[in-house]
């Protein structure tokens, strides 16, 4: 098992490497407008977007431009602008001509209709959603509430997550409300790019003399997407940009890394073929533990428990095999030379030693000439075939 000196060489390993464009891209300024009319909600959701849920009593002070709509061409360099409509109103024109306007001018518009009436309110406005739909055209639309953390958390924050795809660091940095679901975003996506290196390696693997050296590789790389993972979810939530920082509180965390790295290689990473399942499996589960365990002391400063960690294995386990699986089940498969039939080989183990027996070839009865023992015609005079030993001078 590796100790202390280990994780304070894979640290250094990452010193080594250069994180300010990590570190450059999280501290990047990115800008969220909230456009509407008064009473909209626009306030509501501006001060949604600096709480994380998580974590109560966390608040940011990142500014928001709250916009009306007359003021919407303002909001012309925001990389993401919400135009917030009250459910309760009609019409919508205007706000229909600056979504349109905004979008032609090839801005990112989320079209919010706030529910701010009864219940009743709500349920007409449901019924009407599939109509929504057609009047905004090809514009992403949401309907809810702006007050209401679980609608947010479920509905907006995804939606805007795939709107701004490369930009989910500086969002969650800058915005307490998309911290998690970006944390959780980047722990799946690391455990999927390991087990997918783990895999591939692991086909390289089938030739022999690849083997070890792959399997050493494989410990180097994949616990140095752990560690950059471990840096990501720090500066996504919030925290230092400086990796030392990192380094001796989280090393025992990382170490857990090296833990199941180790259970891969002694157990099946060393084994062609069988091995590349569990393998893939391994490196996703280990790595997801890692991210959880880093995530769950970032939120609460305390480690998870062996119990915990053991059963977060097993189920994260279990979905990178699967994962591996179905990433098996769509390699191509090479053609291997066909094998001599059991009543070949009997043949030529009777054989007397002074003959030599030919079973991978046909001769034609007809015209006498050899071909191919796949063959079910003789390509010389066309005659049907027939599989037979042939005895050589």
């Amino acid at each position: 098992m590796a100790g202390l000196r280990s994780i304070s060489n894979v640290w250094k390993n990452i010193g080594e490497v250069d994180l300010r464009p990590i570190r450059e891209d999280a501290l990047r300024e990115l800008q969220i407008a909230i456009v509407g009319e008064a009473g909209s909600g626009r306030h509501t959701l501006a001060e949604q977007l600096r709480q994380d849920p998580s974590r109560e009593g966390t608040r940011a002070e990142t500014p928001v431009a709250v916009l009306d709509l007359e003021e919407a061409d303002q909001a012309q360099e925001a990389d993401l602008i919400v135009l917030m409509v009250d459910a309760a109103g009609s019409g919508f024109e205007r706000q229909r001509e600056h979504a349109r306007r905004l979008t032609n001018s090839g801005k990112k518009v989320l079209v919010f209709y706030n529910i701010l009436g009864s219940g009743a309110g709500e349920a007409a406005l449901k019924k009407s959603e599939r109509g929504l739909d057609s009047v905004w055209n090809a514009h992403h639309l949401l309907v809810g509430r702006a007050d209401d953390a679980q609608f947010l958390l479920k509905q907006f924050v995804p939606a805007v997550m795939r709107m701004l795809p490369g930009d989910l660091l500086p969002l969650a940095r800058r915005y307490p409300l998309f911290r998690v679901p970006v944390a959780n975003d980047l722990i799946g996506d690391t455990s999927l790019s390991n087990a997918a290196y783990a895999f591939s390696t692991g086909l390289a693997e089938i030739v022999p003399i690849l083997n070890i050296p792959l399997n050493v590789t494989d410990m180097i790389i994949i616990t140095k997407a752990q560690a950059f993972l471990a840096y990501k979810l720090g500066l996504a939530l919030g925290l230092s940009t400086r990796w030392q920082d990192y380094v001796r509180e989280f090393g025992g965390v990382i170490g857990s890394g090296f833990l199941w790295r180790q259970l891969a290689r002694s157990l099946i990473g060393l084994i062609p073929v069988i091995g590349i399942i569990p393998k893939a499996a391994v490196a996703y589960s280990g790595t997801y533990v890692v991210g959880r365990a880093v995530l769950g002391w970032y939120l609460t400063g305390r480690h998870i428990s062996p119990r915990q960690m053991r059963e977060s294995y097993r189920l994260a386990y279990w979905r990178g095999r699967s994962t591996a699986l179905d990433w098996f089940s769509k390699v191509r498969r090479p053609r291997l030379p066909r094998r001599r039939t059991a009543q070949a080989a009997l043949a030529a183990s009777q054989a007397p030693a002074s003959q030599t027996i030919q079973l991978l070839s046909k001769t034609c009865s007809n015209c006498g000439r050899g071909n191919a023992s796949e063959a079910m015609f003789c390509q010389f005079c066309g005659q049907p075939l027939t599989p037979r030993a042939v005895e050589a001078a």
